[in-house]
């Protein structure tokens, strides 16, 4: 059964992008390396034919796998989403409740997920745990060395 994704627009520009670089420009080097390795001699003592077609059979696998998450992926509507609780897409303003620390993220798909720009994923801890949550609810997170604190200071849509 096969998992169903959500995407922002940039997101799955992104994908699509890497899928036709991987199968335009990846795919006919792999083919080329195999030809260059076979027009060296015998094929059964040639550690560089045997690499090349290994190489080309990661390639593949690693194509149809993202053929696969791109024909499951679903573009999220971001007109439609409410900034009434914690959503995909919700850019969330939160509060620890221990240190009084305030951080932002935007919840995005994990494929999507960059902590340095604030994206975090909804499949991790912290996402996971203010998925829902209402502005002045507290979100209550365990992570690996306890559990964390925040209040929802503000939910909105970028």
């Amino acid at each position: 059964m096969s998992k169903v994704s959500y995407y922002t627009a940039e997101g799955l520009k992104k994908l699509r992008e890497e899928v036709d670089f991987l199968k335009g420009v990846e795919r006919p080097k792999a083919s080329q390396a195999i030809a260059d390795a076979r027009d060296k001699g015998d094929l059964s003592e040639n550690a560089e034919y045997d690499a090349a077609k290994e190489a080309q059979g990661l390639l593949e696998l690693k194509i149809a796998k993202m053929e696969e998450v791109l024909a499951n992926a679903r573009l999220i509507d971001e007109s439609q989403l409410d900034t009434s609780k914690v959503l995909v897409l919700s850019t969330v303003r939160i509060k620890n409740q221990v240190n009084g620390m305030e951080l932002t993220y935007t919840l995005v798909a994990e494929s999507e997920a960059d902590l340095k720009s604030g994206k975090i994923s909804v499949t991790s801890p912290i996402g996971k745990g203010l998925l829902g949550k209402s502005v002045g609810e507290i979100a209550e997170i365990k992570v690996p060395n306890g559990t964390l604190k925040f209040e929802i200071l503000d939910i909105s849509r970028d």
